[in-house]
């Protein structure tokens, strides 16, 4: 991340005045700086109107979570550590929303995966079998 920009991926960067940030209270006890301080951080990212996005990647970001993205950190009794917290978050939700999937080949086994796998099979047979009780007979 640089000054002004929130670097996604390499493809994808987005400016923090696009970001809306909030800050409030954490829940929670906390003592005589509980009350205070607003330590508690939520950012929100328009997806939908940011100028920032190329039209595939909107498209990617609305499937997959919709108008508008809302991240909230209140893990650290810093603003400052959540305020990080919150960044990261919200660039790893976005990088994965953006990260295409390679289509699965269906595959066959094998031959010799075929041959070993009815080979193992059989050995755990006779040794179950081996086990048994043997007839009267």
């Amino acid at each position: 991340m640089t000054e002004n920009e929130l670097h996604v991926t390499r493809t994808c960067r987005i400016p923090l005045s696009e970001l809306e940030w909030r800050f409030t209270g954490s829940g929670g006890p906390g003592g005589q700086h509980a009350n205070t301080s607003n330590t508690k951080v939520e950012v929100r990212f328009d997806v939908e109107g940011s100028p920032s996005l190329g039209p595939r990647q909107r498209a990617r970001l609305l499937q997959r979570l919709g108008p508008l993205v809302r991240v909230v950190a209140s893990d650290e009794r810093s603003q400052t550590r959540n305020r990080d917290l919150a960044m990261a978050r919200l660039r790893q939700r976005l990088a994965d929303a953006l990260r295409v999937e390679r289509p699965r080949r269906p595959t066959a086994p094998s031959a010799a995966a075929r041959r070993r796998r009815v080979e193992s099979k059989r050995k755990r047979s006779d040794v179950k079998r081996l086990r048994r009780r043997p007839d009267p007979e």
